[in-house]
């Protein structure tokens, strides 16, 4: 079904890369993918069909490959694939989190909730059952690189709560005067529960934009990406948790009204 799906947008997109290409279309200012899957036939269809997209992409078929890659190469964001010999795609993205946060996406077994929320855990933005609609695979991607640039330009100015800073225009978060590593999704969660520091903000508020998709009634995502949060960023001076629950409402940012800012 992939594949078919794969080879009727090819077609119906092959216009669209040949006016790219009459226009001089630079690489150099196209967004940069790499598809790490082990599956060569999968690849070169989803390739071809990414590049009628406008992007320019880069495929290799082992982890290792994958994360010699990114350590040499310019990397917007990652397509992993779980299912890869040797190093597996989780592996692979813990290996990858030691030094980079370059955006990954990945493709989990189509119901195997267990591999969705690890990938989440280890630090994956994204991730999508396979085999998937390719136009989604777009717009997910396209959703990730979006959020992963605006943040910046929407707030420009520093964030400060307690002893938490973010600085958008670096992208850089210090909590106790250490840097945090942060993914870039994880770092957009951050920022918009500290602008709305003290109130509840709703998971399905979190999910449209943060994430760029609607709240679905089983999308554990954004519960995965909270908790990663709280283990990198801890409890507060006072013991408190920073960023709590609230059932059935969605989650607050918490400020200690006796710590001097």
């Amino acid at each position: 079904m992939f594949v078919e799906a794969i080879e009727y947008a090819a077609v119906q997109m092959y216009g669209q890369l040949a006016k790219a290409k009459l226009n001089g279309l630079n690489r150099d200012f196209m967004e940069h993918l790499l598809l790490a899957d082990d599956d060569i036939e999968f690849c070169d269809l989803l390739a071809e069909y990414l590049e009628s997209e406008g992007f320019h992409v880069d495929v290799v078929h082992k982890g290792v490959d994958a994360v010699k890659h990114i350590q040499n190469v310019r990397c917007d964001l990652m397509i992993l694939d779980v299912m890869m010999p040797k190093m597996n795609g989780f592996d692979t993205l813990r290996e990858l989190r030691k030094k980079y946060q370059t955006p990954v996406l990945m493709l989990t077994a189509r119901g195997d909730d267990i591999d969705r929320i690890v990938g989440l855990e280890i630090g994956a933005d994204d991730y999508l059952p396979k085999p998937c609609n390719p136009r989604e695979l777009v717009a997910r991607i396209r959703a990730i690189l979006r959020r992963t640039r605006t943040t910046a330009s929407e707030y420009d100015q520093p964030l400060r709560v307690g002893d938490i800073r973010v600085f958008p225009s670096q992208r850089n978060v210090v909590s106790q005067g250490q840097v945090v590593d942060l993914t870039g999704t994880e770092f957009n969660v951050l920022s918009e529960l500290m602008i709305h520091a003290g109130q509840v903000v709703s998971k399905k508020q979190l999910t449209e934009k943060v994430l760029g998709r609607k709240l679905t009634r089983y999308d554990r995502s954004m519960d995965m990406h909270i908790s990663n949060l709280r283990k990198k960023l801890g409890n507060r001076p006072d013991g408190e948790m920073r960023i709590k629950s609230v059932r059935s409402l969605g989650y607050i940012f918490t400020v200690n009204h006796q710590q001097p800012e």
